[in-house]
């Protein structure tokens, strides 16, 4: 065992994370990256972006448009635009940034299972957060637009950590990872 500056204990063989640079690239950005293939990497990003913006202007084209028909029109919206935007991205997903072949069915289901859970998470969560905007800003009527942008970036890490390590997974990986487990 080793001391920490300031005295207290300090595991030895434990992995800290660096704040500085190497090669011009932040090196705990560098950590949290390198086990992706650079190319993969930056086209999830592309596809990202996209389903970004595709997705949440569903979101927010439901919720205008549902408002006057429905109390809390963002909660339907929300699970409604999740529909389309699961498709969207999972073509996407599969044909540009994992470029995996067959399997649509396999594949459909695990990426149903990620966004599945991440559709929960987002809903349960978003009442929350409407609330808690409206409690503390006054920003009453934008509440339910910002609360939907700020579960976006949720999403966004949730979902590709999902995909990369389950939904887009050879099956062979799959199958012995659980064995071993």
């Amino acid at each position: 065992m080793t001391t920490s500056v300031d005295g207290r204990p300090v595991r030895e063989g434990w992995r800290i994370l660096r704040l500085g640079k190497r090669d011009g690239v932040p090196q705990f950005f560098a950590q949290l990256t390198s086990h992706i293939p650079p190319g993969q990497f930056g086209r999830y990003l592309l596809v990202g972006v996209w389903n970004t913006l595709f997705g949440y202007s569903t979101f927010a084209v439901l919720t205008a448009l549902l408002k006057p028909y429905v109390p809390q029109s963002y909660m339907l919206a929300a699970i409604l635009s999740s529909v389309l935007n699961i498709t969207v991205a999972f073509l996407g997903y599969k044909w540009f940034v994992f470029r995996t072949k067959g399997n649509y069915m396999r594949e459909w289901s695990r990426c149903l299972a990620v966004y599945g859970s991440s559709t929960i998470l987002g809903v349960g969560a978003l009442p929350i957060l409407v609330w808690t905007i409206r409690l503390t800003s006054r920003l009453d009527r934008q509440a339910p637009y910002l609360a939907g942008a700020l579960l976006t970036t949720f999403g966004a890490i949730y979902n590709f950590l999902g995909h990369k390590r389950f939904s887009f997974r050879p099956a062979s990986k799959v199958h012995s990872s659980t064995v071993a487990d």
